[in-house]
């Protein structure tokens, strides 16, 4: 990357590990040039992008495969050939042959890192490897350089396979489209060149190509590639549908509202590609222990040998033998690959379950979590608000307090609007003229309507505005006993009603909050905008003890900002009205992100679906990362301790250290890998 960054005209590049690319902003250098520069550090490279240098790398591993076959051949016939006594020095060219293939990539990398002024794991090998023949130790330098070529190729690949779930994910949008032109002929178009409000046919068993809206037909469609939904579900006419998910059995017309490239599915990679660049504080940890590690390591070899063979007289090639061992041995490959191997795992297995983690920060930090707050509507009960009660005053009727409330709903998308809205709709209630909408989150919203404002709010809204409320307020009392949302309708100087609205907890909402308590969280707090006794009954009928009430959104920031000094705390909302709250948390997760732009900016975690289940699953596998990242550390370490004093004690020599070293690495990469399989 360094090498890349010294090109002229290089303005920045990015380097991310888990997804195998690099980006690079750049004005004077040509792609061909770093391309060819990628290429010679052993990496194969191709142009992703035209708008940026978007460059996608794979270990070319087939070469990588020959090479390490050949120098395991060389290195074979050598040790029989030597063993027997056969040939003379024929043995040695062998060694060399083996060293020569196995070290390929080796030494060019390492040439190129002391060009830059870079002591890598490629530097500490080669000197060992090139020491072992200086001091007439051809077979160990050409098994130190046959085992190191070996464990690189399983990294390479095993890398590769954690990678699949992006590859996957690109693969699955179609690369055409069926665009329905306006006289109905029909035509396959790439479907880069599909534009916003073009019809598209999809036909039964086709993928999606576009997101959008379905203007015509019925079908099922399984949406487990964006939502992790393992079951299809039934749609029509007015229902969102998103690229890259399945029609099962129906033909479907469908009105595109997203390019290609601004398509859920798209987002949601891009998501994932970004995600697994930005690393966690165990892995900005190691990355800085690395960079000061490995010269000190040559700095200590030197001493080793220079102290006993200067100041104590030693044989001069025991003494430097053991500083080549000590040179393996201390290669830090393990512990640099012990914490990202674990998060691109776990984040490529969360996003095929329709979860999109940000970064491994966000992931380490659900696996310390000790409490959890969720928003009331639309998070643990399903926000889908049903208006059961309407108290017209001063004269007018049900169905004029409903165009009044209609009149300024109109423009609102809060829950509780659009039960106001679905009512209206039902009585097929025309609607005044009215404009100049303002709304106040977490409050109300005034419209102009007729030259005069009326007022659609909360009772602190309300209050707020001097207007009394008294006479209503045994309806009042008797809607909140029963754990209704009350709106209130308002001029500016009398009230006209009060609505009731109803809301129902989610499906499987209680026994996520069981789950949630079975693994130990803490402290499981609901926040809501409710009335007391709206909230109270939500919150009993979930099992959640603790409920604050009658919050505005300033409110639910102080709460959350309470909860992270008691511990890590998460906090679980819409991804809109509680964008303040997600923020200060240490995770935010918005629910039912698929489709929804701001949730998916908002929030640090998004649940594609609306599923709390996956709350206490994806809390569990962060838990589980945390505790394969300390076992891969661990394990990298005390290798590395255990071989230093066999080093020392006169056991362990050059390929022994190669093993342990090349051993730890593919143990702690499948190790983490596991966590791909981590069940949901």
């Amino acid at each position: 990357m360094r090498k890349i960054e010294q090109l002229p005209g290089v303005a920045e590049v990015q380097l991310n590990f888990g997804a195998g690319l690099i980006k690079a902003i750049h004005q004077n250098t040509s792609v061909e040039d770093i391309i060819r520069l990628i290429n010679v550090n052993g990496y194969d490279a191709r142009v992703q992008g035209e708008s940026q240098a978007v460059l996608k790398t794979a270990g070319k591993l087939r070469t990588r495969m020959i090479l390490a076959v050949v120098s395991g051949v060389m290195l074979g016939a050598g040790l029989i050939i030597s063993w027997i006594g056969w040939a003379g020095n024929f043995h040695i060219y062998l060694f060399a042959a083996a060293m020569a293939a196995g070290g390929y990539y080796v030494y060019k990398s390492a040439l190129n890192s002391l060009q830059n002024l870079i002591l890598d794991m490629n530097v500490l090998m080669s000197i060992s490897s090139v020491g072992a023949v200086f001091l007439g130790q051809w077979s160990e330098g050409a098994t130190v350089v046959f085992l190191f070529s070996v464990g690189n190729l399983l990294q390479a690949h095993t890398m590769d396979k954690t990678r699949n779930s992006i590859k996957k994910m690109m693969q699955l949008s179609p690369k055409e489209a069926r665009v329905i032109a306006i006289d109905g002929s029909e035509s396959m178009v790439p479907v880069d060149t599909v534009g916003i409000g073009n019809t598209v046919l999809v036909k039964p068993g086709e993928s999606i190509p576009v997101d959008g809206f379905i203007s015509k037909g019925r079908s099922w469609v399984n949406q487990a590639s964006i939502t992790g939904e393992s079951k299809p579900l039934e749609k029509t006419a007015g229902d969102e549908v998103f690229a890259g998910t399945l029609n099962q059995d129906g033909s479907l017309y469908i009105k595109c509202t997203h390019l290609a490239a601004d398509s859920t599915l798209k987002k949601m990679t891009r998501m994932v590609e970004e995600a697994q660049a930005k690393k966690a504080p165990t892995q900005q940890y190691v990355d800085i222990f690395a960079k000061y590690y490995t010269p000190l390591v040559i700095i200590g070899a030197v001493f080793v040998v220079a102290v006993p063979v200067v100041l104590l007289g030693r044989p001069f090639a025991e003494w430097f033998y053991k500083a080549l061992v000590l040179l393996v041995i201390s290669c830090p490959c393990a512990l640099v690959i012990s914490t990202p191997v674990s998060i691109v795992s776990a984040i490529g297995n969360a996003a095929r379950n329709g979860v999109l983690i940000k970064g491994g920060a966000y992931l380490e930090a659900l696996g310390k979590a000790k409490n959890i707050a969720f928003d009331k509507t639309g998070t643990v009960t399903t926000g889908i608000m049903s208006l059961t009660d309407i108290f017209p005053f001063g004269g007018i009727g049900s169905e004029q307090l409903l165009q009044a409330a209609g009149a300024v709903e109109r423009f609102s998308e809060h829950p509780l609007a659009m039960a106001v809205m679905a009512e209206v709709s039902k009585r097929k209630i025309i609607l005044p003229d009215s404009d100049s909408f303002r709304a106040f989150p977490g409050k109300g919203a005034v419209c102009r309507v007729e030259g005069k404002e009326l007022y659609v709010g909360n009772k602190w809204f309300i209050n707020g505005l001097g207007i009394s409320i008294g006479d209503v307020k045994q309806i009042e009392a008797e809607l909140e006993k029963a754990g209704k949302s009350i709106v209130y309708v308002t001029t500016s100087k009398r009230v006209l009603g009060i609505l009731g609205i109803e809301d129902v907890p989610r499906a499987f909402a209680g026994k996520a909050i069981k789950q949630l308590k079975q693994i130990g969280i803490e402290k499981i707090v609901m926040l809501s905008g409710d009335n007391e006794a709206t909230a109270a009954n939500i919150a009993g009928r979930l099992g959640i003890r603790e409920y604050r009430a009658n919050l505005l959104p300033e409110d639910k920031v102080k709460e959350i900002e309470t909860l992270t000094w008691e511990g890590d705390t998460v906090m679980v909302g819409d991804g809109v009205n509680d964008a303040p709250a997600l923020a200060v948390a240490d995770v935010g997760i918005a629910m039912g992100a698929a489709g929804s732009d701001t949730a998916l900016e908002t929030a640090d975690i998004a649940l594609m679906n609306d599923e709390l289940l996956l709350i206490p699953a994806v809390i569990k596998l962060g838990r589980r990362t945390r505790a394969v990242i300390l076992q891969n550390v661990f394990l990298a370490i005390a290798l590395k301790i255990i071989f230093l004093v066999l080093t020392f004690a006169g056991i362990s020599n050059l390929w022994m250290a190669v093993f342990a070293d090349t051993g730890a690495s593919v143990l702690v990469t499948l190790n983490g890998m596991r966590l791909a399989r981590h069940s949901f």
